[in-house]
């Protein structure tokens, strides 16, 4: 069986240059947060392993929830269906919510999970955090209020990205070869 890293590309984040960049955000995230009621809402299963590196850098008393959402549905694009794997949304009334996830690609997934939750909850706020932004058009008008790297309309797997859900426990996020799609 080959291993994982023979199916990448290239790397674009080594694991120090990721840990090095959640260090910054927790900085922001602690300043802005200081004194306030903190949910952090980590998106599963792709946002689990950069939402569980950036709280324990979070110096703040704050709540930790997760959502299951699908939009990929083991392809390579998102389907433009975003499906909840849970009944109700978390506690968020009356607190600050900060969704974590991985990628903010086409949108749809934190367009639908920040509109569940104001239609559902009474949230003060609503922001969101990703480890990687793809620069492109979006379909959702959506963007995120912390961003740890900007990258190419490439796929891309580690560091809790995955394709048909391998790859998420490499320690870098790289480009997945082309021949392994």
């Amino acid at each position: 069986m080959p291993a994982l890293e023979d199916a990448i590309e290239k790397i674009l984040f080594r694991e120090a240059e990721i840990l090095a960049r959640l260090d910054e955000l927790a900085r922001r995230i602690t300043a802005e947060y200081a004194g306030k009621e903190l949910t952090i809402l980590a998106v599963l299963n792709g946002g689990l392993v950069f939402a569980a590196d950036l709280l324990r850098r979070v110096p703040l008393p704050l709540k930790l929830d997760c959502i299951s959402v699908a939009s990929y549905h083991g392809s390579t694009e998102s389907s433009g269906r975003v499906t909840f794997d849970q009944v109700s949304t978390p506690d968020i009334d009356d607190r600050h919510v900060l969704i974590v996830d991985d990628i903010l690609d086409t949108g749809r997934t934190l367009d639908a999970i920040r509109r569940k939750l104001n239609a559902d909850a009474r949230p003060l706020s609503v922001q969101i955090c990703v480890l990687l932004r793809k620069i492109k058009t979006r379909p959702e008008p959506v963007e995120a209020d912390y961003i740890a790297f900007d990258i190419a309309d490439e796929f891309v797997v580690g560091y809790g990205l995955d394709y048909q859900e391998k790859y998420r426990n490499l320690p870098y996020v790289g480009v997945l070869r082309k021949d392994r799609i």
